[in-house]
């Protein structure tokens, strides 16, 4: 039954070999990221990162929710500053959301309706994001990193249930809240969980 709850979520998405691998390789990139993860999950092997890297949607996130705040950062003058809030290997962090950019810009030229399932967008943003300049998403990811966190930073139900699962090597645990996740994705399509609870895995929030 999950898998038939996540083939059909690839199929709505229109999510290809590529672009699952894609996002699986950016989701593992950024739980490698030092800053973000706190020593229980840092702690965990690498393999056990890719298993849970392997959710069908971001781990991450840069605000895609809030068309407000990105609507003028696609059409407007782009700031050249550098945010200071980023942990102490920026370059590792400014490199990592320039990808996540690029990719968000893939899909959103691409399939709108991935960008939206796959990192939260609202439809105006991935229509801006679709007609944004190699130039402007290169220009963007230094003063961007700043808004890097996990997704659903708030909601550790999520959070707690994925390294739960991983760190007792439970795959079927691992799965079902992977689609925790999707729930969340489809239902709410917010960067937080109901109810608001604060992270307790020390994910930090770097904005």
């Amino acid at each position: 039954m999950q898998d038939v709850i996540v083939d059909s979520w690839s199929r709505d998405a229109a999510i290809t070999v590529e672009t699952a691998r894609s996002l699986r390789e950016l989701n593992l990139g950024f739980l490698r990221l030092e800053g973000f993860a706190a020593p229980r999950l840092a702690a965990l092997p690498d393999a056990h990162k890719a298993e849970i890297a392997r959710c069908p949607y971001a781990l991450f996130d840069l605000r895609f929710n809030d068309e407000l705040y990105w609507l003028p950062r696609l059409r407007g003058p782009v700031s050249g500053r550098v945010a200071e809030t980023l942990p102490a290997d920026a370059a590792e962090v400014v490199a990592f959301v320039r990808l996540v950019l690029f990719y968000a810009w893939h899909l959103a030229s691409t399939t709108p309706l991935s960008a939206r399932l796959l990192l939260g967008m609202q439809s105006s943003t991935a229509a801006a994001f679709g007609q944004a300049t190699v130039g402007r998403l290169t220009a963007l990811a230094a003063s961007e990193a700043a808004n890097l966190s996990p997704r659903w930073r708030h909601c550790d139900a999520f959070w707690s249930g994925l390294v739960g699962a991983a760190e007792r090597s439970d795959r079927a645990g691992l799965r079902r809240n992977q689609l925790r996740g999707l729930q969340v994705a489809v239902a709410a399509r917010l960067p937080a969980c109901a109810g608001g609870r604060q992270l307790s895995l020390g994910l930090v929030p770097m904005r």
